[in-house]
């Protein structure tokens, strides 16, 4: 049975110990719970006098997951229930401030990543452990899993691209845990802070059936409102890259960043031309032609004919599902098949209005590249994304807490 961090910190006094007489803060969120579904803000200050909890951050859609739309910020405010400040990460700053710095001496990092690499969570992590080593400040990280396993897939970010979606040369589907990944970027930096991961007991990522999520052990709760499922966080290497298109993800359905599509495309059509293109990118799940009505976002209120990537089901196969291969071929499809269309969306993408989005999402100008290129072919762009893995999986040898 598993036993995430902050269930071993509240279970252990020895692990509280060096919090004792110290001001604390907690980075949290929706999903930031025990494993009985007590949210870790509640758990904490339940422990009464032990330590002084002064304050907590929340990233972007909030502490208490307020926010449901994409990019909207959260404003800082008071706890209703406790009265100590809520300061928000994603609102008129992204990086904390000295005031809120000079309010805690630890801060414990308390939040359920997705394994992919825009995810901005990952971003904030980075902004704090940056910080905290410049204020001389103690970061803990209470560990939980990577819902996507360990699986590697994707190229790594290019120098000069680093966004709020894209922290540092990192992998797209990098396959750590936060608190491995908070181990890498550390050393990778050369930050000099106290730091420390509570780990988890018990975490067996390569197990089946959730390789990675430990299904039926914990509850799924949406780390952001559009994370709803496991499905989704297996697919979101790969269908994140729609937001950086005129195509849909799937927001404004019940089942975003799981179907892809647009009114004017022949799915059937499409689908055709990906197993004739690579049909090894298909295998691992099951994807199926359909059709969906975006009520918000993207061509709400009109039938878009898409794809939805089924996960869920005994067709799945942990190790050759490769999520942003297969929705890289989708939009080569598209372009092969739709020569002239529009498939680029230019607009304010997480604070970023000169570069393109898909550029941002991809960590670079090369998987646009190759959509665009008619003479690309699969087996060029495999070459550069093997490449990035191999490179990839020896940076993070070191760093590794699950075996």
């Amino acid at each position: 049975m598993i036993k995430l961090g902050i269930d071993r910190l509240l279970a252990d006094p020895r692990l509280r110990a060096p919090l004792r007489g110290r001001r604390v803060a907690l980075l949290g969120h929706p999903a930031s719970l025990t494993r009985l579904g007590r949210h870790t803000l509640d758990a904490l200050m339940a422990l009464g006098n032990e330590f002084q909890l002064v304050a907590a951050f929340g990233p972007q859609h909030g502490m208490r997951g307020d926010k449901q739309d994409n990019m909207i910020e959260t404003p800082d405010e008071l706890d209703p229930k406790y009265g100590i400040p809520i300061y928000s990460l994603y609102g008129e700053v992204r990086e904390p401030t000295p005031e809120m710095l000079a309010c805690f001496d630890i801060l414990l990092v308390d939040l359920q990543d997705l394994g992919t690499r825009i995810y901005t969570y990952v971003t904030t992590l980075v902004y704090l452990l940056k910080s905290c080593s410049a204020y001389s400040k103690a970061l803990w990280v209470l560990d939980r899993p990577n819902p996507a396993g360990r699986p590697l897939e994707g190229t790594i970010l290019e120098p000069g691209w680093e966004s709020f979606v894209g922290a540092g040369p990192i992998l797209m589907r990098h396959g750590l845990t936060l608190g491995e990944l908070a181990r890498w970027f550390i050393a990778n930096l050369h930050l000099d802070l106290e730091f420390q991961v509570i780990a988890m007991e018990g975490y067996r990522p390569h197990d089946p059936p959730g390789y990675g999520w430990p299904a039926f052990e914990l509850s799924w709760v949406n780390p952001s409102p559009n994370a709803s499922s496991l499905n989704m966080a297996r697919c979101f290497p790969g269908t994140v890259l729609l937001e950086g298109t005129t195509l849909s993800e799937g927001r404004g359905t019940t089942t975003p960043l799981e179907v892809v599509g647009a009114p004017d495309l022949d799915s059937e059509r499409l689908l055709k031309r990906m197993e004739s293109l690579c049909p090894a990118w298909l295998t691992g799940a099951l994807i199926r032609p359909c059709w969906f009505e975006p009520t918000i976002h993207k061509h709400a209120g009109r039938r878009c004919a898409g794809l939805q990537i089924h996960t869920d089901n005994l067709l799945y196969q942990h190790e050759h599902f490769r999520p942003y291969r297969l929705i890289a071929l989708f939009l080569k499809a598209v372009r092969l098949e739709y020569p002239d269309y529009p498939l680029w969306r230019r607009f304010t993408y997480e604070y970023e209005s000169e570069r393109l989005a898909i550029d941002l999402i991809a960590g670079g100008p090369f998987l646009r590249a190759w959509i665009d290129d008619p003479s690309a072919t699969p087996a060029d762009f495999d070459q550069r994304l093997a490449a990035d893995e191999r490179a990839w999986s020896e940076s993070i040898a070191q760093v590794l807490l699950y075996l």
